[in-house]
């Protein structure tokens, strides 16, 4: 009987210690294994993430649209704080390469427009992110320095009670007609507009049009937001602005419409990139990643109270007429925003701009 008794308590200890390590081995199975829809590669920036517990953010977005990306990103994964510090594009490229240049690298992701104007100071590392598939080529460096978050397209738009739909130009050689003289308005520092066009046409044609258009004095303010209010509240029939400012403005019943013709549109992109002396990789990766997902591009989209372009093409866009896929878009080329000086001096003398 004790023989008995002896043998069932051995058993059952057998039993209980086959239990435990069962246990022991799915726990550590389950703890190995991605969470469902979880990539290897996001659970290994998660895991970096983790330890790092911070990224630093420098943007030039607006506000408006920066903060609602960091929200999602933080709610999304709560174990990274995002430290995001925001200035103009011209702002933020100074301050970049002036900190660099001193030898710091506070920042670990920058977003700003005109990155190859960066990208030639060896900022980035090359960063091949899994969703830049869903981007076209002119949207993202072929090095993987930098990928495309939003553009702005800049169009002419006209005051839908001084010009009839049918009057509005509808191309480039529109606009030269003579009954547009001193009623265009033109951002003074429309330099990338300008390049591109330049590298469009080539020299002759955009010499050639430049001229013809300088002769119709276009009034000339500083700022493409400027611009848009002067030819809503009637004081310039015309004026290049971009296109989601206007869209914005006719949520509040502003009479403005832009022109969705033209050949090309130039489209100024706001790309994102990673530090080349990043402190926290892993979650700068994985910030990056989250901008570029259709998570983080429909919050960069906005609603059509606060329409934004996403440069993901599989997103739709706020207002069915800012589908990238409609309109004869040309992005500012690297080679505009390199030699960006030669063409602010070739824009400025070409329109007597002081």
């Amino acid at each position: 009987m004790r023989k008995q008794k002896s043998k069932t308590a051995r058993g059952s200890r057998f039993n209980y210690a086959r239990s435990i390590m069962v246990l022991i081995l799915f726990l550590a199975w389950f703890t190995a294994v991605p969470a469902r829809g979880q990539s290897a590669h996001e659970a290994k920036l998660i895991a970096g993430a983790k330890k790092e517990g911070r990224l630093v953010w420098y943007t030039a977005m607006a506000i408006d649209t920066a903060k609602p990306l960091v929200d999602a990103f933080e709610k999304k994964n709560p174990f990274v704080k995002v430290d995001y510090i925001r200035v103009g594009t011209a702002q933020m490229i100074n301050r970049v390469i002036n900190e660099t240049l001193a030898g710091k690298w506070a920042f670990d992701v920058v977003t700003v427009l005109g990155m190859d104007a960066l990208v030639k100071r060896n900022i980035f590392a090359p960063y091949m992110s899994p969703e830049r598939e869903a981007f076209v080529d002119e949207f993202k460096d072929s090095k993987g320095l930098w990928t495309g978050v939003y553009h702005n397209n800049v169009v002419l738009a006209y005051n839908t009670k001084l010009v009839a739909e049918k009057e509005a130009p509808k191309d480039y050689p529109d606009l030269l007609n003579a009954k547009w003289k001193g009623k265009i308005g033109m951002d003074e520092r429309d330099y990338t507009w300008y390049g591109t066009l330049a590298k469009v046409w080539g020299r002759e044609k955009v010499d050639r049009y430049m001229k013809q258009l300088a002769q119709l004095e276009p009034q000339f303010r500083r700022g493409h937001a400027l611009i848009a209010q002067l030819v809503a509240a009637g004081e310039l029939p015309l004026g290049w602005v971009y296109s989601f400012r206007v869209e914005t403005m006719k949520q509040d019943g502003a009479p403005l419409e832009w022109v969705d013709t033209f050949n090309p549109i130039v489209v100024e992109v706001g790309g994102i990139g990673l530090s080349a002396k990043a402190n926290n990789t892993n979650a700068a990766r994985l910030f990056i990643d989250f901008v570029l997902s259709k998570e983080g591009q429909r919050v960069v989209r906005g609603g059509q109270r606060n329409p934004r372009n996403p440069s993901r093409k599989d997103v739709e866009p706020p207002i069915a007429r800012m589908d990238q896929s409609r309109l004869k878009l040309k992005a500012v080329p690297g080679e505009v925003e390199n030699n960006l000086e030669q063409y602010a001096k070739e824009y400025r003398e070409m329109f007597r701009i002081r």
